[in-house]
């Protein structure tokens, strides 16, 4: 605590501290949860954050100036709710030149596929730099003032949210640069599971610029390092990388997040589905944006309307100002009731897909194999292939992941 200048600061970061220790504890219970096999307690102690692990990293932005990925999760928790890690640092002296700004932008209220500008944070006063724009990696002149990155994004574990492919991208300009790269961990809500089709080389990109599953089961911070010492950044580089580990959490937790990752993601069971309604993503059906149920539903007006008894109108709102299938009505199903899944399902796209009245609408044939990561799904479904079938075909993908990713696991 040396660094900071005055008694003001040293109490501030003692108070951060406090908080690290004990998370948020207004929410403790939210987040210590029953394991649904065993019906015991998964832990004794509430979740930390690496956010609230302000003893851990602090040392590490003495005396640098420092550039933060961030959005609207990137919040230190107290026990009356929260607070913006970037005016926390702020708060501590912390050097803070710019900021990142991912899909959706800094505070997360651009919609899914709009471009996020560069600007000036009305809040802070710092610039926001635009890493999903013209631009989704930083230039090297956006480092050119920088000692250090500090990257803190709550992640989802689906391999189509880019918020792992810019945290690649971030660490490549970091490693061309030679600039450290400090990244804070959190828990992922799909991380007790592996499961999808895996990307083919072929179709690697912003939606995927590796060849991972679909799900992929592990925390951002774990991620990091596998791209890190897999040797996925370009020309072989390797990052300078740090990860600060969160405590007390486990991979088969529930995890309730407080705050929405992205503007259509509102609750946990639209995040538990989100691995399997992404992929309508690929399609001209709908799946629930334009609604207050988004990914908790799916519906087109080309669906055959015998054959289902739900409906919905999806119509303009925060997070989608032109839904699919905007103003018409959309006969499909209601899945809000869904318990948390453990594998991707193919159920409701097939689904979808038979009940189509002209299946030549069903697919956006570029869009669905960039969410899909595969040409293969789409023509397995066209072919009739049963669900079993098909995930057959994903197994020995599966199993040659699992046994890459269990070299950076850190948590049970």
């Amino acid at each position: 605590m040396l660094f900071l200048s005055n008694i003001k600061n040293t109490v501030l970061l003692s108070f951060l501290i406090c908080w690290g220790c004990g998370n948020q504890a207004k929410s403790t219970k939210e987040k210590t949860t029953l394991d649904s096999e065993t019906a015991t307690p998964l832990a004794i102690k509430p979740i930390t954050v690496a956010a609230n692990r302000t003893a851990a990293y602090l040392p590490l932005l003495q005396g640098k100036k420092i550039a933060i990925v961030a959005n609207q999760t990137s919040v230190i928790f107290t026990e009356n709710g929260h607070a913006h890690l970037v005016d926390s640092l702020l708060a501590l002296n912390v050097n803070i030149k710019k900021v990142f700004a991912p899909e959706h932008g800094f505070r997360g209220d651009v919609d899914a596929g709009e471009k996020v500008l560069d600007g000036t944070d009305p809040k802070t006063g710092l610039p926001l730099i635009s890493l999903y724009g013209k631009n989704r990696k930083p230039s090297q002149e956006h480092l050119e003032d920088i000692d250090a990155v500090l990257f803190d994004i709550q992640d989802v574990g689906v391999r189509f949210y880019t918020y792992i492919a810019t945290l690649q991208l971030v660490m490549e300009a970091c490693a061309e640069k030679g600039i450290p790269v400090i990244v804070l961990d959190r828990p992922n809500p799909n991380a007790h599971y592996v499961d999808g089709p895996s990307m083919d080389a072929a179709h690697t990109g912003f939606l995927g610029m590796t060849e991972i599953p679909l799900v992929y089961g592990m925390t951002i911070g774990e991620y990091a390092q596998m791209i890190n010492e897999e040797g996925w950044l370009e020309n072989g580089l390797k990052a300078d990388l740090q990860v600060i580990p969160l405590e007390n959490w486990t991979r088969n937790m529930t995890y309730h997040l407080p705050i929405r990752p992205s503007p259509n993601l509102p609750n946990d069971t639209a995040i538990h589905l989100y691995p399997s309604l992404g992929l309508f993503e690929g399609t001209n059906v709908n799946a629930g944006r334009g609604t207050e149920f988004q990914f908790q539903r799916y519906g087109a007006s080309f669906m055959d309307s015998a054959q289902y008894d739900f409906s919905y109108v999806p119509q303009p709102n925060f997070g989608s100002k032109t839904p699919k299938e905007k103003g018409k009505t959309c006969y499909g199903k209601d899945l809000s009731a869904i318990p948390r899944m453990n594998e991707v399902s193919l159920q409701w796209l097939m689904d979808a897909y038979e009940n189509t009245t002209d299946k030549s609408k069903f697919f956006l044939t570029s869009g669905f194999t960039k969410h899909a990561g595969t040409e293969k799904l789409q023509k397995q479904i066209e072919a009739g292939l049963s669900e079993a079938e098909i995930k057959a075909t994903w197994l020995a993908d599966l199993e040659a992941f699992k046994l890459i990713r269990a070299k950076y696991l850190r948590y049970e």
